[in-house]
């Protein structure tokens, strides 16, 4: 009888670290699959970005760039079109940053367009020592308009 109640401790313990080991791996499959997710959304955000300022340039009733007589010199239409798109994703788009350039210096026609984003990453579960990245993502285009 006495073996019969050790092999029952044993395998209580043995089943609760077996538990434990796989709802720590589920966690973290689930974490990796989420950090791909929001990587991918921010660089659907920044193509979005892109989309955008390629089709408002100088020829654009509506541009948007440095050149002069763009109403948006700032970019701040392409930074809302990219905080518009990653927030439909239910991404907490406040800690976001969206930097637009033109690198050329001008939005007219063959100048080239780039969108960076910047976004401090919230890990779902938090481990000690690990800390959450801030990812960067960048997208380039041509204006054609």
């Amino acid at each position: 009888m006495q073996a019969l109640a050790e092999e029952l401790g044993s395998m209580l313990i043995e089943f609760a670290l077996s538990v434990w080991t796989l709802f720590l791996l589920t966690f973290l499959i689930f974490e990796f699959c989420m950090t791909i997710y929001t990587y991918s959304v921010l660089g659907d955000a920044a193509r979005e970005g892109v989309r955008y300022a390629i089709v408002h340039g100088t020829d654009s009733s509506s541009c948007s760039g440095p050149s002069s007589g763009c109403g948006d010199t700032t970019g701040s239409n392409v930074r809302a079109v990219v905080t518009g798109y990653a927030g439909v994703s239910f991404h907490n788009v406040t800690g976001m940053t969206v930097t637009p350039s033109w690198p050329d210096g001008a939005s007219t026609p063959t100048s080239r367009v780039k969108v960076t984003i910047s976004y401090p990453y919230v890990a779902y579960l938090t481990l000690p020592g690990f800390t959450s990245p801030t990812m960067q993502i960048t997208a380039e285009g041509r204006i054609v308009y």
